[in-house]
């Protein structure tokens, strides 16, 4: 996957898993203490008393189809194109990336944007 290999992880591996809404909801709650759904939620591996044990996986990133196609409407995108877009972000929050502060949405959108050049083949800026 080309995702990873930009990120320095070709041989690493993730899960993916599309689910409904009470899903991501149940999940969300549990995990954030956020009601309702959300678009992604990432468990990483990468980190945490159970890291050195993960082998390749970096970790789980769940999606939440029904507001992933939801937003795709809204942004004029396909649900493949907003899916994708989900799996990356959710990606990068695998391996650390956040957008708590303005500070950190700009580092992660940066790599976003690198992500995305090196799946659409394009070279690095």
């Amino acid at each position: 996957m080309r995702a990873l290999g930009s990120l320095g992880h070709a041989r690493s591996e993730l899960s993916l898993s599309l689910v409904d809404n009470a899903e991501i909801a149940e999940l969300n709650q549990s995990w954030r203490g956020r009601k309702g759904p959300t678009d992604v939620l990432s468990f990483s591996l990468v980190e945490g008393d159970h890291a050195r044990y993960r082998g390749a996986m970096l970790g789980d990133v769940v999606i939440g189809l029904s507001v992933a196609a939801q937003q795709a409407r809204q942004r004029h995108r396909s649900l493949d194109d907003e899916v994708a877009h989900l799996v990356v972000h959710g990606l990068l929050h695998l391996l650390g990336f956040d957008h708590e502060s303005s500070a950190e949405a700009r580092v992660m959108q940066r790599e976003e944007r690198k992500v995305w050049r090196a799946i659409r083949g394009m070279p690095a800026a």
